[in-house]
This record gives C-alpha cells, sequence and structure tokens, in this order.
C-alpha cells in the first residue's frame, strides 16, 4: 500500500517544515494498524517540492516524519513503512521521482516482488492517483467530500479512481474488497 503523505496520513499544510504542526488525519493511525493487519506493507511517497525550491532541507522533513511517527505510536518501529520516497523535486526541475511519476512504485514492485494487481495508491491529489494509475496499480482517492474540488472530483470519475472521505474508509473498503477476492 503506497501512501502519500500530506492530506492523506497527515493533515495538508502546504510547505510543511516543522514537526511542532504535524497532526495526524482523524482515524489514520487505526486505518493503518489495520492495513497492517490484513497483510499489507506499507510505503509512504511524498513530494517535498519546499527541498528543491529552498525553502527548507531534508532534514526538516525527516523531523516532520519522525513527528508523523511518533503520532503513530510507531516511532520505534522501523520497520513500520516497508519503504519511504521522498521526491524533492521542484515542479520546474526534471522528474526523478516527483508524482506523478511512477518510478518509486514501479521499482519497490520489482525491488520487493509485489503483484502490481494487489498493490494500492492512496492519495488525496491528482498526481498521486495518476502515479498509481502510471504504475499500474489500484487507485483510492481521499478527501473526496463536499469540499472535494470540481476539477478533482471530476478527473477523478473520468480515471475511474474511487474516491472516499478519508484513509479509513479508503482501508476499509481496500480490506474488505482484497479479502473478499
Amino acid at each position: 500500500m503506497f501512501l502519500d503523505r500530506d492530506g492523506t496520513v497527515i493533515v495538508h499544510i502546504p510547505y510543511l517544515h516543522t514537526p511542532e504542526q504535524v497532526e495526524l488525519i482523524a482515524g489514520a493511525k487505526a486505518a493503518l494498524e489495520n492495513a497492517r493487519a490484513a497483510g499489507f506493507s506499507l510505503y509512504l511517497f511524498t513530494n517535498q517540492s519546499g527541498v528543491g525550491r529552498g525553502m527548507f532541507g531534508l532534514d526538516a522533513v525527516h523531523a516532520v516524519n519522525q513527528r508523523m511517527m511518533e503520532l503513530l505510536g510507531a516511532s520505534s518501529d522501523s520497520n513500520f513503512f516497508a519503504g519511504v520516497c521522498i521526491a524533492p523535486e521542484a515542479p520546474d526541475a526534471p522528474i526523478v521521482y516527483r508524482k506523478p511519476s511512477p518510478r518509486y512504485i514501479l521499482e519497490t514492485c520489482k525491488a520487493d516482488r509485489l503483484d502490481p494487481e494487489l498493490c494500492w495508491m492512496i492519495g488525496d491529489s491528482p498526481s498521486d492517483w495518476e502515479a498509481g494509475i502510471a504504475a499500474g496499480i489500484n487507485v483510492a482517492a481521499v478527501g473526496c467530500t463536499d469540499e472535494e474540488p470540481l476539477e478533482n472530483r471530476r478527473l477523478r470519475e473520468q480515471k475511474g479512481v474511487h474516491g472516499h472521505p478519508d484513509l479509513a474508509a479508503a482501508v476499509r473498503a481496500i480490506v474488505g474488497f482484497s479479502t473478499a477476492s
């Protein structure tokens, strides 16, 4: 299960770089515990263009991730996430791992011998969904409420991406789907 960070696991704050501002999205901790209990390995996949723009360094991203891990109750569990990809490229820089590039997903599926048909990308933005689609894995959108931007909803529906209000709802649907298969 590939997970976007900001807006999926933690509350989205543009260019977040201070650990004190980290706040889990309601239900995220239980959702990730449920996914792991159902046998999913978790992979964090986050665009952090503030690094590429020179606004903050990778050390700030690591500090934010560490605070997220503390809030998840997993700061001592080095295996909570089977892998982490921090894509530091600015939007105008050559793309290496920045979503919508599927590179991290493809490399991880190959390295960890994951079956793409059983993998999921979960995120709140079109670049998350597009990365999953380009990698040939299942995709779930979060943040799909009455406040969802109309252009996101239209794009999501056009691409056949199922929408969920939050990570907890997405994981419930995925775990139910996976166990029913």
